[in-house]
């Protein structure tokens, strides 16, 4: 009887040990996970709207796809595109932008008052969503985002780019 206590402790032990190591594993992965994903970019958005006649050109980029759409208010018309992207082309596209530097770009007044055309950044990482208007008066940041538009206008079919 001794001999079987033993061999059940001993399995109890090794299960015991084993699940404290998995558990720490686990910890240092998250850890590490959690720590990338803070800075990491799932998504970007460019739009320009407005316009007299209510133009209108949206394009969102994730890490596996790009969706396009635009438009007409005035005489209702509407087009989309979308397609799938490699994770290549998705770092490509976003190697230009910065995530420290984010909280520094400025936004501009709205020109859709004066029937003006916005340009509007969403850039969303797992912790915060940046949101930025006619950014392009901030010389000192803009650069990255205008990058960002360049890479873009290379994927998309040519009714869907920045400069037709």
């Amino acid at each position: 009887m001794p001999t079987t206590t033993n061999i059940h402790l001993k399995i109890l032990f090794s299960i015991f040990l084993l699940s404290a190591f998995f558990s720490c594993e686990n910890k240092k992965e998250e850890k590490t996970i959690s720590h990338k994903s803070s800075g990491e970019i799932t998504s970007v958005s460019v739009s320009h709207i407005g316009g007299i006649l209510g133009d209108y050109r949206i394009i969102k980029a994730t890490k596996d796809s790009v969706f396009a759409e635009k438009g007409t208010t005035a005489n209702q018309t509407h087009k989309e595109w979308s397609s799938a992207i490699t994770p290549d082309t998705w770092k490509s596209l976003i190697s230009s932008i910065h995530t420290e530097d984010l909280d520094d770009i400025k936004s501009s007044p709205s020109q859709q008052s004066v029937d003006g055309i916005d340009e509007t950044f969403q850039i969303r990482t797992p912790k915060k969503s940046h949101i930025y208007v006619n950014s392009f008066a901030d010389t000192a940041h803009y650069r990255q985002l205008q990058m960002f538009k360049e890479q873009l206008d290379k994927i998309l079919p040519k009714e869907y780019k920045e400069y037709q």
